[in-house]
């Protein structure tokens, strides 16, 4: 099968996968890329992003309806 009819996912996966197969350097900066980015993701919002609507569907409903119709103070 020629290059032109294949299909187009597939061209793609191989012109990554040839990439990655032939760095040296490269390989070393994407494993410290996805360590940093496991941390921010995971890491980190297990420590500071905890969810703030805990309860049954009903509780969450209302807290998300009071903050919509809460006033709030606009300083100009």
């Amino acid at each position: 099968m020629s290059n032109e009819k294949r299909n187009i996912f597939y061209r793609i996966w191989l012109f990554y996968y040839d990439g990655f197969r032939s760095m040296t350097v490269g390989k070393t900066l994407w494993i410290i890329i996805l360590i940093k980015l496991f941390i921010i993701f995971a890491i980190l919002r297990l420590f500071f992003f905890q969810p703030t609507l805990k309860g049954t569907d009903e509780e969450k409903a209302n807290t998300v309806r009071e903050q919509l119709i809460a006033p709030r103070n606009v300083q100009r």
